[in-house]
């Protein structure tokens, strides 16, 4: 069984037991989030689409970690002008297990 979640205005796939890398959240370790925006669900009875939101259906999560990404490298040249730039960038992440997906 798994859902699609919409968190923060992107869309994951959460299955029980499994994790979610979400945008930076200010909860604490061990604290529990509930999201109610399931946009698909699909179990043993078969896939139910809601529009927008199936009714009646949560995925209960548990913050895991903050964490940061790898780094991504970014670079800037302009040819014969002797101009070059380097930056780097680690965003900040929330790693989210999801415990049960509730109303299924």
């Amino acid at each position: 069984m798994y859902a699609l979640v919409e968190i923060k205005g992107k869309q994951f796939k959460a299955e029980k037991g499994g994790f979610l890398k979400v945008d930076l959240f200010g909860d604490v370790k061990g604290s529990s989030l509930e999201f109610g925006n399931v946009l698909l669900l699909s179990d043993d009875s078969g896939v139910r689409v809601g529009s927008p939101y199936v009714q009646g259906v949560t995925v209960k999560t548990v913050v895991e970690d903050h964490r940061r990404d790898k780094k991504i490298i970014g670079f800037k040249y302009k040819k014969r002008k002797n101009y070059r730039r380097s930056w780097g960038h680690r965003q900040w992440y929330t790693l989210l297990k999801v415990e049960d997906i509730a109303g299924a």
